[in-house]
């Protein structure tokens, strides 16, 4: 799954998020351990990717050449936009715990968030000194940058009509500012019809600007299936990406019920085996 199917994964994480939040919803905490774990393999994957960049760096013998740099621009556009799902989905985590009352998930989203946002410091530090770069490559990632930090805001902002999780945002004032332009917005004739405008928008932001190359695509999945999986099917439109992410979510499905009945198979399997036992020394009687 490449990077910017993420991007998309975070506007409906954001426009549906509220659904999570009501007093009958929950998400269960396999599916926040499943998130925690590919997350945590992601970033020490971005990590080890990142100290081997900066040693090669710091070779004399060879610098880095302008194809190091391209390999390591779809990287650096894994793990900026990467940061939008994590915050996002982060403070829809968050708000559920705090309108509990409980401290399940907000653990693992800052634990995570912490993780991502040393990878992102990292990505940024080599790109600053320049070694092997050219301006432009330093220019473009920081536009990257900011287009994600400037979404993520925007994404947050729908959250907060619900519950103060400014704390995840890069700007929570900004979060806040768009937050208020949201209810203006939606107060106003047409307004409830602007949040498949705000999609699209994302969509052509991200999806033209991104290289082809996804580092980490299975990891990428797994992150979006443990998410996906905590939605109603009501969440999921017939066409496109939204699509393609319901696929995620039957495919996890299908993966749980393999795994329940592997389970059973296995429990079952010393009553199996003591009904041949039986079986065998009544036929021996016999």
């Amino acid at each position: 799954m490449h990077a910017a199917e993420l991007v998309e994964l975070a506007a409906l994480v954001a426009a549906h998020g509220p659904a999570l939040l009501s007093a009958d919803a929950r998400i269960e905490s396999r599916r926040l351990d499943d998130y925690w774990m590919a997350s945590k393999c992601r970033i020490d994957r971005w990590l080890r990717a990142l100290g081997d960049f900066r040693r090669l760096a710091q070779q004399t013998a060879r610098r880095p050449s302008l194809d190091d740099w391209r390999r390591l621009a779809p990287l650096a556009e894994e793990i900026l936009t990467g940061e939008v799902l994590t915050r996002v989905w982060g403070a829809v985590v968050t708000a559920g715990d705090r309108i509990r009352g409980a401290d399940c998930g907000e653990p693992i989203a800052r634990s995570i968030l912490i993780g991502h946002m040393e990878a992102r410091n990292r990505v940024l530090s080599l790109v600053l000194q320049g070694h092997g770069a050219q301006r432009r490559h330093a220019v473009m990632v920081n536009r990257l940058r900011r287009r994600c930090d400037r979404w993520t805001d925007l994404l947050i902002g729908y959250l907060l009509r619900l519950h103060d999780v400014s704390s995840f945002a890069p700007s929570p004032d900004r979060a806040r500012d768009f937050a208020d332009d949201l209810r203006w917005q939606q107060q106003t004739p047409g307004g409830r019809h602007a949040w498949p405008l705000v999609l699209a928008s994302l969509r052509a932001a991200m999806s033209k600007r991104l290289s082809n190359a996804s580092p980490n695509a299975d990891l990428n999945a797994r992150i979006a299936a443990s998410v996906v999986a905590s939605f109603s099917p009501l969440a999921f439109d017939s066409t496109g990406t939204m699509r393609s992410l319901w696929l995620v979510r039957m495919s996890t499905m299908a993966s749980d019920a393999e795994g329940m009945i592997a389970e059973l198979i296995a429990a079952d399997e010393p009553w199996r085996k003591a009904i041949e036992v039986r079986r065998g020394g009544r036929g021996a009687e016999e």
